[in-house]
């Protein structure tokens, strides 16, 4: 049981998957023998928890973390641990976009319902990939509250969505040059949520480890006691890794595992 009370949570797309879209059978093998050998095994992804249909006990036997560290939802008890969503507290900023920008489409995500406000084809078919079900609402008023997060499709506009919500300290947002811009709690993060969920399990910090390739994995890499990084991740994680292992493509995380293997005696 040399691993017991270790925590690794790993990034999901380009992290734990390949560019396939699958966890290889090494992968699944590594994660397979680090759990039996007392482990904890997560994934932190963005996905919310009407949008995360990839549960597994074979390769996760912890909590997932959702929303970029908003949520911890227990699949195997069917419930969830935490949710640090926003309340009202996130109206001013939303209705600040849809004053500057009336015809842009937010999506707010609800434990209970998702919807949309100026609901357009990009939030429609990032609803439907996902299979969350959805309706449309008329102002961000009439969106159920709390939101483990807001989605702004920006698409264009990302550039000004940001400046506009550097105005409002209420929230966080994940900075980015996507089309969507992803709204927070204040306070919230992968980080803060790998912290929130080790403390859960009774995991010490210096037992945390985390594996990341996007720029909304920095939090995270940054919080844990390492953080593993593939090679062919965004030069933002990069800069910031303990370690750099193998592509995803490769076996990323068992490469992490077998750097792991030789720490813990």
């Amino acid at each position: 049981m040399k691993f017991k009370n270790v925590l690794i949570a790993s990034d999901f797309d380009g992290t734990l998957k390949n560019d396939e879209g699958e966890i290889t059978a090494d992968v699944r093998a590594a994660i397979s023998d680090y759990i039996s050998k007392g482990g904890f095994f997560t994934v932190c992804t963005g996905r919310i928890y009407q949008g995360f249909h990839l549960y597994d006990p074979e390769y996760i036997n912890a909590p997932v973390l959702l929303g970029n560290g908003a949520m911890a939802y227990d699949y195997e008890k069917q419930e969830i641990v935490f949710n640090d969503a926003i309340g009202d507290e996130g109206l001013p900023a939303v209705n600040h976009l849809l004053t500057q920008f009336p015809d842009m489409c937010i999506e707010f995500y609800n434990t209970d319902k998702v919807c949309a406000v100026n609901l357009n084809e990009h939030s429609h078919h990032h609803f439907t990939s996902q299979d969350i079900e959805f309706f449309n609402v008329a102002k961000p008023e009439d969106a159920p509250r709390p939101w483990t997060k807001v989605m702004v499709a920006a698409h264009g506009r990302s550039v000004e969505v940001q400046k506009i919500l550097d105005e409002h300290p209420e929230v966080n947002y994940l900075k980015t040059t996507g089309n969507y811009v992803e709204i927070l709690k204040k306070g919230v993060d992968k980080g803060t949520g790998l912290h929130k969920l080790a403390e859960y399990l009774g995991v010490n910090k210096k037992d945390t480890y985390a594996a990341g390739d996007g720029y909304n994995d920095v939090e995270m890499l940054v919080a844990a006691a390492a953080g593993f990084v593939p090679e062919n991740g965004s030069t933002e994680a990069l800069n910031v890794a303990t370690h750099v292992t193998c592509s995803n493509n490769d076996g990323c995380i068992a490469h992490a595992i077998e750097i792991l293997d030789k720490l813990y005696k």
